[in-house]
């Protein structure tokens, strides 16, 4: 593997975090949504995927954002007669985020992210020692 292939493995990992990175930024930044309607749904969680696909180019796998799932757990309720998304019986329905299990995930991204990072600083490291050498 040479070190262009490394470097372009690598970046496709940092595209793959960073897209991540800002799904779990919106869950976070609608944790508190309700619907627009009295009993409406609420914002759904978002649930990134990441697939493998064959790059020519590179000569080998690299991992892509696959398509966006909706996590299909329950929404929250609570009881809150006044509010304009109440229903009937008073209560609003809240997403389906859990600000801490979001938290985690940002967290692992970015490790995935400065992983990724680490390779590319790395293989340039050892490009301009290998070019060093070759000068004498």
């Amino acid at each position: 593997m040479d070190f262009n292939t490394s470097i372009g493995i690598a970046a496709t990992g940092l595209h793959a975090q960073s897209a991540r990175m800002r799904v779990i930024a919106e869950n976070i930044a609608n944790a508190d949504s309700t619907a627009t309607t009295p009993g409406g749904e609420p914002y759904r969680r978002r649930v990134p995927t990441f697939e493998t696909v064959m790059n020519n180019e590179l000569g080998g796998r690299v991992v892509t954002m696959g398509k966006l799932a909706y996590d299909q757990s329950a929404f929250s309720n609570r009881y809150e007669p006044g509010h304009p998304a109440a229903d009937a019986n008073g209560y609003v329905q809240y997403p389906n985020v859990n600000t801490l299990i979001e938290t985690m995930d940002m967290r692992e991204a970015q490790r995935s992210y400065e992983a990724n990072l680490n390779v590319v600083s790395v293989t340039r490291q050892m490009l301009g020692q290998t070019l060093d050498i070759l000068r004498g």
